[in-house]
């Protein structure tokens, strides 16, 4: 594939790179010859809900995990499961609601997704050799915005679906 000539549409060339991006990244080989660099056996989508309950400062509720990675909670539910069998998570109780459980991210689990991020940011490192701080730094925030109005776009494609898809509040 070749880099978009300077008279393409600069939105048009981000759409082209990111769909090619995006297609490479989430390629299953891809990821497993990451895993096995890391030491990792845990799935792609494993990984990522442990990086979003990171992110949650190590504990959140199935609801609110399913509302940041953009799927149904029985997912969650079902894929917790999974990661408690490994280790990588624990269900605790909930302070503020007794009935409720939060889900938080085991020292093994933390173990785990540092292992993976430590090889994926070697990779990264290689990557953008050549590339000043800046022009990442600049890449990061263009990326970050683009992430924000894809998960607001979904919330109100969720608030929508909800009320039996009418556009009207």
């Amino acid at each position: 594939m070749q880099e978009p000539g300077r008279d393409q549409d600069p939105t048009a060339a981000l759409q082209r790179v990111l769909a090619t991006l995006s297609y490479l990244l989430t390629r299953s080989r891809a990821h497993e010859r990451q895993a096995t660099k890391a030491g990792v056996t845990a799935a792609r989508s494993d990984l990522w809900l442990l990086m979003a309950l990171e992110d949650s400062g190590g504990v959140s509720r199935v609801g609110d995990l399913a509302d940041l990675l953009m799927v149904e909670p029985p997912h969650v539910t079902r894929q917790i499961g999974q990661l408690e069998s490994q280790n990588l998570v624990e269900r605790t109780p909930d302070s503020l609601d007794r009935r409720a459980r939060q889900v938080a991210i085991t020292p093994h689990g933390k173990a785990v997704l540092q292992r993976l991020q430590h090889t994926s940011q070697a990779g990264l490192h290689e990557a953008l050799d050549g590339f000043d701080d800046a022009d990442i730094a600049t890449t990061v925030s263009v990326l970050n915005h683009l992430v924000a109005w894809a998960r607001h776009r979904h919330a109100q494609e969720e608030r929508q679906r909800g009320r039996g898809g009418m556009d009207t509040p």
